[in-house]
C-alpha cells in the first residue's frame, strides 16, 4: 500500500427509473476536493436522459439502509425539489442538520457554460459553524453524461448567500 487512504466508492441508487441517491462505500470524503470528486460522478448521473427529471435536493445521511453492501458508510438521498408543486420548505433540516446537502440540475435546468455540450450541474454545500471557526465549504460541477467536466470549482470559507445554489441549500438549513 502506498500510504494513500482507501478510495471513496460510489454506487448510484434508482427508484422507479429516477435517481434516488448514492451509497458511499469505503469511507466518507475527507475534504472539499473529495466531495467535488463525488459531485462530478453525481452530476454525470444527473446528465443521463430521464434519470433526474427536475432539479433535486439530496441530503447526506450517516444512516445505512437495511442489509447494506459490505463497506457501506452512508447515503446521499433525494429529499425533493426546490421548485414546483411540492417544494421543500425553508428550515426543513434545521432541527437535525445534515453534514451536507447537494442540489443536482438536469440538462434541461442547466445553462451550459460551454454551449457545445449538453451538461447537468450541481452543488454540494458543507455547512460549517463560523462562530466556532469552522468555515462553510462548497463545490460546483458542470458535466455531461460522457464524463466531460466543463466546470469545477471547490471553495472553503464561502458566504452561502453569494451563490444561488448555496443560498437555496442554506435556506433549507436555517431555523
Amino acid at each position: 500500500m502506498d500510504g494513500r487512504p482507501r478510495a471513496v466508492e460510489v454506487a448510484p441508487l434508482q427508484s422507479d427509473g429516477s435517481l434516488y441517491g448514492f451509497l458511499l462505500i469505503g469511507r466518507w470524503p475527507q475534504d472539499t476536493v473529495e466531495w467535488a470528486k463525488f459531485l462530478v460522478l453525481a452530476v454525470q448521473m444527473a446528465a443521463v436522459p430521464g434519470l433526474l427529471p427536475v432539479s433535486t435536493v439530496f441530503r447526506v445521511r450517516e444512516e445505512l439502509p437495511e442489509d447494506p453492501q459490505a463497506g457501506a458508510v452512508g447515503l446521499v438521498v433525494a429529499e425533493g425539489s426546490l421548485l414546483g408543486d411540492n417544494p421543500l420548505k425553508p428550515g426543513l433540516f434545521a432541527a437535525a442538520q445534515p453534514p451536507g446537502l447537494l442540489v443536482l440540475h438536469p440538462p434541461s435546468s442547466t445553462l451550459a457554460s460551454v454551449p457545445e455540450y449538453e451538461t447537468a450541474s450541481g452543488c454540494v454545500f458543507l455547512p460549517g459553524l463560523p462562530h466556532l471557526g469552522l468555515e462553510h465549504r462548497a463545490a460546483w460541477v458542470e458535466a455531461d453524461v460522457d464524463g466531460t467536466v466543463t466546470q469545477l470549482v471547490s471553495r472553503t470559507g464561502i458566504n452561502p448567500q453569494s451563490y444561488a445554489d448555496t443560498a437555496a441549500l442554506a435556506m433549507l438549513l436555517a431555523a
